[in-house]
C-alpha cells in the first residue's frame, strides 16, 4: 500500500515538500506518496543552534564551457544557461572563472603578453570577449537573484616568472608590483563590461600540478609577502569590497600549514578575507579535522571550496547508471604516492558530490563551487588533455545535450540552499544517512539527505516537536523543504 506517513495527530504534523533524485530514475522529482517503512532514522532539527552563513553554491565559467555553448544552437545554449541560472533550474549563486588561460582553455594566453610592459599599458581582456564574457552576461540576464564571481589566476605571463614558462616556476620578486597591478587592471576591465568580481584567489593551486598545465608556485611565506606588500594594499585602496582568498588547493594536511602561515602573520592576515580549498586530496574523505582547524584559526573568515570535478575520466554519454555506479576513478587511482593510494579508491560520482557538499558544509565551508559547467564527450576541450567530467555534457556536432545525474545532484544544494542561509543544528539516530540542514533568509528550512545504501530508509523528521515520516529510496538524494514558521500548520 502507498501512504503518506505523518505524525500521530494533525496538530503535531510537520508540513513539508520533498524532492528526490535517485538511481531508480527520479530527477528532482517532487514526491507526494511513500511506501510505509517500519524502521526509521530519527532526525531532529535545532534552528536555535547556528553555524556559518552560506555565501553560495555553483560552478565555473571556463573558456572550454563558454566555447562549447557557442557551438550549440541558440535553443540548446539557452536551455543550459536557464538550467543553471533560471528560477526553474539550479539557481547557481556562487561561481568562478580564470584570469588568463587555464588547462580548460583552447590554448595558452595572457592579458599582458608583451615582455617588459611593467605598467601594463597593453593589458587587454580581448581573449575573453568571444566566449567567457558573453556566457557570464547571459547568465546574469537570466539569474533573478544574481550570483557572485571568484576569479583565479593559474599563472602570471611567462615573462614575469623565473622559468619563463607557462607551467611551473615562480613569480620573480621584481614583478610583484606589476602582478598586483594586473589584478586591479582585470577587475577594472571586467567592471567596464558590467561584470562585478566578488572575490579573487591569490593563485590557483600554488603547490603546483607537476607542471602539466598553467601553474605558478608559492610557499605560504612567499604568498604572504606578495599579499601584504603588493596585492593587499592595491586592492584595499582601489577595490576595497573585493575579497582576497588565500591558498586555493587541497584540504589535506597542507591546509593546516597554509592557514597557520596566513593568519599567524598579522600583517598579511589583515588582507585575507578567507581560505579557498579544493577536493582532490581524496575521492571520499572530507578532511573534517583540517576544515575544523582552518575555521578555528580564522572563525570570522570565509572557508570556500572553489573547485571540484570528477577528474581524469572520460565522461559517460547518456548513461545515467554510470554516474550511480562504483566505476569512476581519479588521478590518484594511478598517480597518487603509495602512502596516499588509500585515499583514492573507485567511487560513485553522485555520492562523491553529495558526500562532499554535505560533509564540507557540516564542517564550516560556506561556499562550494564546481569546476566546468559544460564539457564535450571527450571531457574537454582542454589543451593539456586533462579530461574531466561536468554536470552537463554536449555533442556540438550533433547539437545534443546530456544533463548527467551530477547536474541534479548539484541542484539539490544550489537551488534550495540560498545565499545568506545559516546552517542549523541536527541530530540523528544511526549513521546510515548523511544530511545537512540550513535556514534560508526567507525562513524556509532546507534539509538535504543522502542514502548511499541499496535499500530504502524510513525517516522521521522532527522540528520543535512536530514530525513527519517519509521514505528515501535506496541510492538517492532528497531535499526536504519546511515552510517559514508563520506558514507552518
Amino acid at each position: 500500500m502507498i501512504v503518506l506517513m505523518v505524525g500521530c495527530t494533525k496538530e503535531r504534523q510537520l508540513e513539508v515538500e520533498i524532492f528526490e533524485t535517485s538511481e531508480s530514475g527520479n530527477k528532482l522529482t517532487k514526491l507526494e506518496e511513500f511506501r510505509e517503512v517500519t524502521s526509521q532514522v530519527k532526525v531532529v532539527l535545532d534552528p536555535e543552534e547556528t553555524f556559518q552563513e552560506i555565501t553560495g553554491i555553483g560552478g565555473s565559467f571556463t573558456e572550454a564551457s563558454a566555447y562549447l555553448l557557442n557551438q550549440l544552437s541558440d535553443k540548446n545554449r539557452d536551455k543550459i544557461l536557464v538550467a543553471y541560472f533560471g528560477e526553474s533550474g539550479a539557481k547557481y549563486s556562487l561561481t568562478r572563472t580564470h584570469m588568463n588561460s587555464s588547462d580548460f582553455s583552447l590554448g595558452n594566453y595572457s592579458y599582458a603578453p608583451i615582455e617588459g610592459d611593467t605598467e601594463l599599458e597593453n593589458f587587454s581582456i580581448e581573449e575573453d570577449r568571444d566566449d567567457i564574457i558573453p556566457m557570464i552576461k547571459d547568465a546574469m540576464a537570466i539569474s533573478e537573484d544574481g550570483f557572485k564571481i571568484i576569479s583565479s589566476p593559474w599563472t602570471a605571463p611567462p615573462w614575469m616568472k623565473d622559468n619563463k614558462e607557462w607551467e611551473g616556476g615562480k613569480l620573480l620578486p621584481e614583478y610583484y608590483d606589476t602582478w598586483a597591478l594586473f589584478f586591479s587592471k582585470y577587475l577594472q576591465a571586467y567592471e567596464d563590461e558590467g561584470i562585478d568580481i566578488w572575490g579573487i584567489t591569490v593563485e590557483n593551486e600554488p603547490l603546483g600540478n607537476d607542471s602539466n598545465w598553467e601553474s605558478m608556485h608559492y610557499t605560504p611565506e612567499e604568498q604572504n609577502e606578495f599579499v601584504k606588500g603588493h596585492l593587499g594594499p592595491i586592492l584595499r585602496e582601489e577595490w576595497p569590497d573585493v575579497k582576497i582568498l588565500g591558498y586555493d588547493q587541497n584540504r589535506h594536511e597542507e591546509l593546516i600549514e597554509w592557514v597557520d602561515a596566513m593568519y599567524d602573520d598579522e600583517e598579511a592576515a589583515q588582507y585575507y578575507d578567507g581560505t579557498a580549498v579544493h577536493w582532490y586530496a581524496s575521492t571520499y574523505k572530507i578532511f573534517a579535522e583540517e576544515l575544523q582547524y582552518a575555521h578555528q584559526k580564522a572563525p570570522d573568515k570565509h572557508l570556500i571550496q572553489t573547485e571540484a570535478t570528477v577528474d581524469a575520466e572520460i565522461p559517460a554519454w547518456k548513461d545515467d547508471d554510470w554516474y550511480w555506479s562504483k566505476e569512476a576513478t581519479d588521478w590518484g587511482w594511478d598517480w597518487a604516492p603509495e602512502d596516499r593510494k588509500h585515499l583514492h579508491p573507485k567511487y560513485v560520482p553522485v555520492f562523491r558530490y553529495a558526500r562532499d557538499m554535505i560533509g564540507t558544509l557540516n564542517n564550516w565551508v560556506d561556499g562550494w563551487v564546481d569546476w566546468n559547467m559544460v564539457l564535450n564527450r571527450q571531457g574537454g576541450p582542454n589543451w593539456a588533455e586533462n579530461w574531466c567530467v561536468a554536470p552537463v555534457i554536449v555533442d556540438p556536432d550533433a547539437d545534443e545535450v546530456y544533463f548527467t545525474p551530477l547536474y541534479y545532484t548539484m541542484s539539490h544544494f544550489s537551488r534550495w540552499i540560498r545565499p545568506g542561509a545559516v546552517r542549523i543544528g541536527h541530530s540523528q539516530t544511526g549513521d546510515e544517512l548523511m544530511l545537512t540542514a540550513v535556514q534560508n533568509p526567507d525562513g524556509t528550512i532546507a534539509v538535504v539527505l543522502l542514502n548511499q545504501e541499496e535499500n530504502s530508509k524510513g525517516i522521521q523528521l522532527d522540528l520543535n516537536g512536530k514530525t513527519v515520516s517519509f521514505e528515501i529510496k535506496g541510492k538517492a538524494i532528497q531535499t526536504v523543504l519546511i515552510p517559514p514558521i508563520n506558514d507552518r500548520s
